[in-house]
C-alpha cells in the first residue's frame, strides 16, 4: 500500500503583505503530481490545511479544488484532519459531500465517522471516535487510522473524559491510543496514527516551533507527547505542526513531521520543503522516503555591509522573497532604501544594522522640559540608540513635526 504523507499548507497564508496564494496553486499542482507519478493510494493531511480559521475565499476554494484533484474521482482516499490554524467545525462541515469523492474531513478527536462506501470501491468498515479502519479495493487487508486533530489540553481532556486535572496528558492519550490499538491494530492490517501534535523523544531538547506559527506547546495548548507514549503495533505516525522535516525517535516506529509545503516565514530559510512516500504491508516495518518540492519562490536572508554589494547579489538573485540586514556606520538614508527596493519586486524587510554606536552621554536621571521637542527628540533618540540622528532623520522628524502643528 502507497500512502503519502503531508502536512501544514496553510492556504491563505501570506508573507508580511504578499500573497503566496500562486505560489500554493503551484506547489499543490506539484504534490497532485507526484501522487499520480507514484500511483499513490491513500493520502494522509496531517492539519492545518488553512492558515487562519475564517479563510479567504480564495484559499477554500484552492482546498476544495485540490483535493478534489488528489482523490483523482475516488482512485484514491484523502483523509485530512484539523490542525491549531483550522476551525474544526470549517473542516467538517463539508464531510458528507466530501465522501462523494472519496475524502474524509475529521475536524474534532471525538468526530465519528459514518461506517459505508466511498467512491472508487474504497468501504470505512470500522469506525469509532479516533479511530478509522479503510477498505482499499486493491488489497485484502485495511488500512487502520488512529486520528488525533488539534484540540487544546481542555477539549483533550473533555473528549476523554479525565476529571484528573493533576494527571499528565500525555499519560491519558497514551492509554487512549493503547486502547484502540489493542482492539484494532492486529498483524492484519497496516496501522498508522496520525496526529496535529507536538511530539519530541523524552529527554532530548524539543524540536523549536515555526517562528510565527501559533504554539501548540506551553501557551493555551497542550503538554509535549513523548514517542515513548505511542503504541509499540503502530507501524507509522504522521506528525503535522512543526514546518521542518524530521523524525522524531529513530529506535521506535517512525514517528515523522512531513513538513510544510513552502517556507512561510525566513526563519525557513534555506530549508527543503517535502512530502512523505510510505510504502507499508501488514506485520513488517514501513519503507518510507522523502519526495521534495520543488515549488515556491525560496527564501533568502542575506547580510552586506555595503549598496553596491547588495545591489550586485540582487540583480542576479532571481524570483525570491528576501530579507535584507544592512550594516553600515550610520542609519541609511531615503536615497539607499529607494535603490534597494527598485533593484527587486522580492524584498519584504530591510533591516537596518548600525556598526558604530558613537559616544553617547550616559542616560540622563532628569529630563529639562524646557528644552525645544527637536532637542528632546535628539536626546530621546541618542539614549535609545547610543548615536546621534542623522541629518535626513532630523530633516524628518521637523518635516512631520510641522505637519502636527498645521493640523
Amino acid at each position: 500500500m502507497k500512502i503519502l504523507h503531508t502536512a501544514d499548507w496553510h492556504l491563505g497564508k501570506r508573507l508580511d503583505k504578499y500573497s503566496r496564494l500562486e505560489e500554493q496553486r503551484a506547489v499543490l499542482d506539484e504534490l497532485i503530481a507526484l501522487a499520480d507519478e507514484e500511483e499513490i493510494d491513500v493520502v494522509l493531511v496531517a492539519g492545518d490545511l488553512f492558515d487562519a480559521f475564517n479563510p479567504a475565499a480564495e484559499a477554500v476554494e484552492l482546498l476544495y479544488r485540490s483535493l478534489k484533484r488528489l482523490a483523482k474521482n475516488g482512485e484514491r482516499v484523502v483523509i485530512a484532519i484539523a490542525g491549531n490554524h483550522d476551525s474544526p467545525d470549517r473542516i467538517d462541515a463539508p464531510d458528507v459531500l466530501a465522501r462523494e469523492c472519496g475524502i474524509v474531513f475529521v475536524g474534532y478527536p471525538q468526530a465519528t465517522i459514518a461506517v459505508g462506501e466511498l467512491c472508487g470501491g474504497f468501504c470505512i468498515t470500522k469506525s469509532e471516535p479516533g479511530f478509522l479502519e479503510i477498505k482499499v479495493p486493491k488489497y485484502d487487508y485495511p488500512l487502520r487510522l488512529l486520528l488525533m486533530p488539534y484540540a487544546n489540553e481542555y477539549r483533550l481532556r473533555t473528549f476523554l473524559g479525565v476529571d484528573n486535572e493533576e494527571k499528565e496528558l500525555r499519560s491519558i492519550l497514551e492509554a487512549h491510543w493503547e486502547q484502540l490499538a489493542t482492539k484494532y491494530c492486529d498483524k492484519f492490517g497496516v496501522n498508522i496514527l496520525m496526529a496535529h501534535l507536538f511530539v519530541m523523544k523524552r529527554g532530548e531538547v524539543p524540536p523549536e516551533e515555526p517562528i510565527d506559527e501559533k504554539p501548540i506547546l506551553h501557551i493555551g495548548g497542550a503538554q509535549a507527547v513523548y514517542s515513548e507514549n505511542i503504541p509499540e503495533s503502530l507501524q507509522y505516525v504522521a506528525l503535522g505542526h512543526l514546518h521542518r522535516y524530521q523524525e522524531i525517535d529513530k529506535a521506535r516506529m517512525p514517528i515523522v513531521y512531513s513538513s510544510s509545503l513552502l517556507s512561510y516565514s525566513f526563519a525557513e530559510a534555506g530549508q527543503q520543503k517535502n512530502v512523505v512516500l510510505i510504502e507499508a504491508e501488514p506485520a513488517r516495518a514501513v519503507d518510507f522516503r522523502q519526495l521534495p518540492l520543488k515549488a515556491g519562490k525560496p527564501l533568502y536572508k542575506k547580510r552586506f555591509e555595503s549598496i553596491s554589494e547588495a545591489l550586485e547579489w540582487l540583480h542576479h538573485c532571481g524570483p525570491a522573497w528576501i530579507e535584507l540586514t544592512m550594516v553600515s556606520e550610520d542609519f541609511m538614508n531615503a536615497e539607499d532604501r529607494k535603490q534597494l527596493l527598485q533593484a527587486h519586486d522580492g524584498i519584504v524587510t530591510i533591516i537596518p544594522e548600525v556598526k558604530t554606536k558613537g559616544n553617547v552621554a550616559e542616560e540622563t536621571r532628569t529630563i529639562d522640559l524646557s528644552q525645544s521637542v527637536e532637542e528632546l527628540f535628539i536626546q530621546y533618540f541618542s539614549f535609545r540608540n547610543k548615536q546621534q540622528p542623522n541629518e535626513d532623520l532630523l530633516k524628518l522628524f521637523t518635516e512631520v513635526r510641522a505637519e502636527q502643528i498645521d493640523e
